[in-house]
């Protein structure tokens, strides 16, 4: 049956792009990582778009390996602070959404309900947390820690943090202020709620000293592909980052998230299964390959070996690029996300050599890149929304703002011509333009349910 919806889009943004030899590119201004007017261009262009949001990764440890090739590649290295960058960005713009990745490893339930509430407000309602436990060992040694904690237990902590950020947004009922002048009263002390948390991990009073924000709550970003990401997703998370290499595959895992939401009350058109893709499109075929090229043939060796063993989570300095991926160096089991490491294992174990199989990821990114006219852009993004595989794409520009300019330019139209794609904003909070709704205040349900 035909979708009535349309797609979803978002910028997924490293400061340079996503490609490492993405600042290479004579079109990017390789001052960005450190002055506004670079990413303020980024999110003006997407919202001039009518994209639904800006996607800023990040992680809250510089990056470690090859100290060669790191000095080569600036995609995780001098990069802003993202809660600090979307509050700066989303003063400057008007309709466009503001995705922040934050550590439930490394922050207090209490900072972030804070913070995101504050962004919410000051946005107009546009703010949405990229919940994440973290994924690297460099992470811990910045605080207090040895190293990455375990899966589990990161997962253990993670859904605990949640349930106290949800709690504490729900401190101030939606009508709690009454800013009553004449009576000199200025909220409702009966709709104002003390939480009380006390669990394995966090003990929390509350409340929180913020009112009820212009979308209720921000909205929920998650990324997991294993068992227990797939059942937090489901219960907490309104966009789903996912990077599949097929149609097939993200579409059973758009079904597995999204069939197991009925259990928590949840519709499920209340999240959006939004895959990264990598895109390099141009007129032509030849021009948009040309284009892969050339940040390809800029790649240099040892970059390529750090950037494909810090994906695997693994040293490849050295390894020969001419024979087969060294396989004894390929880790059991990942310490991060454990349906990319699925993807990328795939490739390996069709016995491409090192070289080859870099070239590929630097490209295609576990398989999830495309590259080629506007119409075959299109075709792809059309085929994945109407067999629900996706409700829309989060766009990994190989370089910015070059990448995303292409697109505008060329694949935005293209998209609108077949009604895939809005031409107007449908509201002016990120949840309006989403179409997702806004969880009921638990105290506000828990008395309607009593009456």
């Amino acid at each position: 049956m035909a979708r009535d919806d349309k797609l979803k889009l978002g910028t997924f943004v490293y400061t340079f792009g996503f490609n490492p030899a993405g600042w290479l590119h004579p079109a990017s201004d390789v001052n960005g990582a450190n002055k506004i007017d670079h990413l303020l261009n980024v999110a003006k262009v997407s919202e001039a778009a009518k994209f639904d949001f800006m996607f800023v990764a990040d992680s809250p440890a510089a990056a470690i390996g090859d100290a060669d090739a790191l000095a080569r590649s600036p995609t995780k290295m001098n990069r802003f602070e993202p809660l600090t960058l979307i509050t700066a960005l989303a003063a400057m713009t008007d309709r466009l959404g503001f995705v922040a990745t934050a550590s439930t490893s490394y922050y207090e339930p209490y900072n972030i309900a804070r913070i995101f509430s504050s962004i919410d407000h000051l946005s107009g309602g546009r703010a949405c947390w990229n919940v994440v436990t973290s994924d690297h060992d460099e992470t811990g040694y910045n605080f207090n820690r040895t190293g990455l904690d375990p899966h589990a237990l990161r997962y253990e902590r993670g859904e605990e943090f949640l349930d106290v950020v949800f709690g504490l947004w729900d401190s101030f009922e939606p009508d709690a202020l009454l800013l009553d002048r004449q009576s000199g009263v200025y909220y409702d002390k009966d709709k104002l709620h003390t939480l009380n948390h006390k669990g394995k991990h966090f003990q929390v009073r509350g409340p929180l000293n913020s009112a009820a924000t212009p979308q209720g709550r921000p909205v929920i970003a998650q990324a997991g592909g294993s068992e227990a990401g797939m059942e937090l997703a489901a219960r907490t998370a309104e966009i789903v980052f996912s990077l599949a290499s097929s149609i097939e595959r993200n579409g059973a895992f758009y079904r597995n998230v999204k069939e197991r939401m009925g259990k928590y009350g949840r519709s499920q058109d209340d999240l959006k299964m939004m895959p990264g893709i990598v895109v390099n499109v141009g007129e032509t075929k030849a021009e948009a390959q040309a284009k892969v090229d050339f940040l390809i043939d800029n790649l240099h060796p040892d970059v390529g070996r750090w950037m494909l063993g810090e994906f695997l989570e693994t040293d490849l300095s050295g390894a020969e690029l001419d024979k087969p991926f060294p396989m004894e160096r390929l880790p059991k089991e990942p310490k991060g996300s454990k349906a990319l490491f699925e993807e990328l294992g795939d490739f390996i174990r069709q016995g491409h050599t090192l070289g080859h199989l870099i070239r590929h990821y630097a490209e295609k990114s576990t398989g999830n890149g495309i590259t080629g006219t506007p119409k075959e852009i299109a075709d792809f993004m059309e085929e994945w929304f109407e067999a629900r595989a996706a409700d829309g794409f989060i766009l990994m520009f190989p370089t910015l703002p070059a990448s995303l300019d292409d697109f505008v330019e060329l694949v935005v139209p293209e998209l609108r011509r077949r009604g895939l794609f809005r031409k107007e904003y449908e509201g002016s909070t990120l949840r309006q333009n989403l179409g997702i709704s806004t969880p009921p205040n638990r105290y506000v349900a828990s008395r309607l349910a009593g009456e």
